[in-house]
């Protein structure tokens, strides 16, 4: 696993500003070969990083075509629900991007939350290698709670020890809504560029935390890292 690099800007726009750029930079010249995998984060950070990608100059140097998008977690809520990750991205970025390939979890009008894990995991299947549970993402982009989690693994539960399977339904999350799907951390560990892009003053402990390599049972974001690259993309107001 790669060690943590801290990237820090002024404040959210400039931040954003850096992530678009580094996106872009780096999946432009992998779609003139192949396919792409890229799992999105919610969060107003993770959002706002969308919407500079989607407002970048070098948008179209890119192959959105040969991109699949997926969620590394979602609310398990109705599809026009406002609190879903994917109706936000939509919104930011995916909507101008009508060559990409988003893989959107289910939502609450297509099942139940259970069904809805197993069949995120097999869409996953679907695009593995052979012997493998999953693709391996080229960038994993992960929002920063308060409280040190990522993606819906929240610190002292038992998800963040889960080994055995690539999504988890999550009942009665500490954050509403109480119903969520996620990625374990074995799956988002298997990338190769983890991006974890926080802001605000109220990060400012989870970011520390990260800094100081914390047990994953208090702060998930701690052990979030991805094999080649791990950039914590923070705002001076996380990083005081």
């Amino acid at each position: 696993m790669s060690s943590a690099t801290f990237v820090t800007r002024a404040d959210k726009s400039a931040l954003a500003d850096t992530v678009a750029s580094r996106f872009i930079e780096v999946v432009a010249p992998l779609t003139e070969t192949r396919d792409v995998h890229v799992a999105l984060t919610g969060g107003s950070m993770g959002i706002a990083s969308l919407a500079a990608i989607a407002g970048h100059d070098d948008l179209r140097t890119v192959d959105w075509s040969r991109v699949h998008f997926w969620f590394s977690d979602e609310r398990f809520v109705a599809r026009a629900d406002g609190d879903r990750n994917t109706l936000q991205a939509r919104e930011a970025l995916l909507d101008v991007l009508p060559d990409a390939r988003v893989h959107e979890p289910w939502a609450t009008e297509d099942g139940d939350l259970d069904d809805a894990a197993l069949a995120y995991a097999s869409e996953l299947e679907r695009f593995a290698a052979a012997d493998a549970s999953a693709p391996v993402f080229d960038v994993t982009f992960l929002g920063v709670g308060p409280d040190a989690h990522i993606a819906s693994l929240f610190p002292g539960r038992d998800e963040i020890h889960v080994e055995s399977a690539t999504v988890l339904p999550i009942r009665e999350s500490p954050k509403p809504p109480s119903e969520r799907v996620t990625f374990t951390l074995p799956i988002i560990n298997a990338s190769e560029r983890v991006w974890l892009v926080v802001a605000g003053a109220d990060k400012s402990d989870a970011v520390a935390r990260i800094r100081a390599g914390a047990d994953p049972e208090t702060a998930p974001a701690a052990v979030a890292r991805g094999t080649s690259e791990t950039i914590v993309f923070a705002d001076d107001a996380a990083s005081a």
